[in-house]
């Protein structure tokens, strides 16, 4: 997936990869070792694996990042995580837009959405195709034309489906990874049948019609934050969909 991203002519100081960790962080090593940079017993080679990247952790990255290398190779710094802190994210803005002498990191995250947009315009990012595009937009569709108690159902079983999901994967991440990219399609296709197709009469002189995308947008924020109710949160977005019926 990410080799043909990878110049080993001109290698990026910094990629955001989203992905399993397990298959990326394998294929990184076989990559490693195709340009001669050994991956066992390797002092310049860090493989940082956590549930939550804290602030803590974003210390030591930047301190172990501005250290010398113990050879005249690179140094290679690998993390995957499956939920970056906002304070970690703000903590390494300046290590990730400064790029360091023959220093490369790799990210690795499940969703890329679950980040700071600011955050993810430093690196070069490799980003899967959505594994079911079609698949959500029709859940979407689906999800806006039906009564409220639908709706409430409609995310129960989003997140169950989410929770059988990859076991790599900590599964309240797995939760917020769904949802977010369900949200995200969700406003996409909100925004085409409002101010697109017009099926409000004059959408844009109604306050009312912004009220479910501020609300899509307060709940992918509060999503990113650790210990927030996923079923909540998403149980008060279907709370603010129109009645696309009458």
């Amino acid at each position: 997936m990410i080799s043909k991203h990878l110049d080993k002519n001109n290698l990026h100081h910094a990629y955001l990869i989203e992905g399993s960790r397990g298959d990326v962080v394998s294929e990184i090593f076989e990559f490693l070792k195709s340009i001669g940079i050994e991956t066992v017993g390797n002092a310049d080679v860090s493989h940082i694996s956590l549930d939550s990247f804290k602030i803590e952790d974003a210390r030591n990255l930047k301190s172990f990042g501005s250290q010398k290398s113990f050879s005249i190779g690179k140094k290679i710094f690998i993390v995957s995580a499956n939920n970056f802190l906002l304070e970690a994210q703000n903590s390494l803005l300046k290590i990730f837009e400064e790029p360091i002498h023959n220093t490369h990191f790799f990210l690795i995250v499940p969703d890329i959405n679950a980040l700071l947009k600011t955050f993810i315009s430093r690196f070069y990012v490799i980003s899967r195709e959505s594994d079911h595009p079609e698949e959500l937009k029709k859940d979407a569709e689906k999800f806006i034309s039906v009564p409220l108690e639908k709706r409430i159902l409609f995310i129960k079983e989003l997140l169950t489906e989410a929770e059988e999901g990859d076991e790599e994967v900590a599964i309240e991440e797995a939760s917020r990874s769904k949802a977010i990219k369900f949200l995200n399609t969700l406003e996409s296709i909100l925004h085409n049948k409002i101010f697109i197709q017009g099926v409000k009469n004059n959408p844009k002189e109604n306050p009312a019609t912004m009220i479910p995308f501020r609300q899509i947008f307060t709940v992918r924020q509060f999503l990113r934050q650790p210990g927030s109710s996923v079923k909540t949160l998403m149980e008060s977005v279907a709370l603010v969909i129109p009645d696309f019926e009458n």
